[in-house]
């Protein structure tokens, strides 16, 4: 690729995430006015007793008298600025509430990615090109694991394995410990669904032309599952695990609330429940952005992964 080319390549990225970012703010900004409710009563409190003086200055402060166009593109030139705005509720800056919760979330996010990605490929390189009967008892058990309930998931763990057994601890962010349970509960619904699509894709490159000259040259079936098989069966694999890790931000929020996770599950029912616009809109704007850069992320994977790209 030329010079131009990929200044052009880079430019379209950075146009379509300002588009995907814009977007988010949009949607958030109007299913918010959308809801049932006045932002300054939820503020309050139901059991407040302010006067209508005290809510108009409130709305004044806010800007929530102003008419809704002026108030979204007030909100845009101030997102353009950096500047998330500040929570109705708690009275603090949107950008340090995320700041601060953003870690553990991130912590769990990564640990969950990493253990799925661990358990697909075991599962689909101890199954691809095997016998039936295994094929079919692996197939059941990564069913049974994306058809369950994170919820339901994450208390059939803490049942066995902090309950009855008292290996992990029940709520909390102590340890590293405190991570496991929540993190295999995040992980087993995106290793099902992983190790499908791999093993379906390590099938397919076993079928092809050059597997039968491989084996015709003498190479093992091990070496040529490893070194060329699963080469040609990453790419459907790398474009699933982007999109499911961008979903683990919404897995996360159960996950957080199963087990009495800090993170930002808690901080999304919060803001989500008290109509709080700036900070619900400021972890929308954090979700379309985890979004882009994994997408640009997987770009980049498609580059290392097929050599033709490089050059086309």
């Amino acid at each position: 690729m030329t010079v131009r080319q990929i200044f052009a390549a880079a430019l379209r990225r950075l146009l379509g995430a300002a588009a995907v970012l814009l977007g988010a703010a949009t949607v958030a900004f109007a299913a918010l006015h959308l809801l049932p409710g006045d932002p300054v009563t939820v503020m309050l409190g139901p059991g407040s007793a302010a006067t209508p003086e005290v809510k108009a200055q409130l709305r004044a402060q806010f800007g929530l008298d102003r008419p809704l166009p002026e108030q979204y593109l007030h909100y845009l030139g101030r997102l353009a600025t950096g500047d998330l705005g500040q929570s109705y509720q708690l009275q603090r800056p949107v950008l340090d509430l995320i700041g601060e919760q953003l870690w553990p979330t991130v912590q769990l996010a990564l640990a969950a990615l990493v253990l799925a990605v661990a358990l697909a490929l075991v599962a689909a390189l101890a199954t691809a090109g095997r016998r039936p009967a295994l094929r079919a008892a692996s197939s059941l058990v990564e069913l049974l694991a994306v058809s369950s309930p994170s919820y339901w998931t994450g208390i059939l763990l803490l049942t066995a394995f902090s309950f009855q057994l008292r290996l992990f601890p029940v709520a909390g962010d102590q340890d590293a410990a405190a991570l496991v349970l929540p993190a295999v509960t995040l992980a087993l619904p995106l290793a099902g669904v992983l190790a499908q699509v791999l093993r379906e894709g390590l099938e397919t490159a076993l079928q092809q032309p050059f597997a039968l000259t491989a084996r015709a040259r003498g190479l093992g079936a091990a070496a040529l599952l490893l070194r060329h098989g699963l080469r040609h069966a990453a790419a459907s694999a790398v474009t699933l695990t982007g999109w499911l890790t961008g979903s683990l931000l919404g897995g996360a929020v159960l996950v957080e609330t199963v087990f009495g996770r800090p993170g930002i599950g808690a901080l999304s029912l919060q803001g989500t429940t008290n109509k709080d616009m700036p900070l619900v809109i400021g972890l929308v704007l954090l979700s379309a952005l985890v979004y882009v850069l994994v997408s640009t992320l997987v770009d980049l994977l498609y580059l290392v992964i097929d050599p033709r790209l490089r050059t086309g």
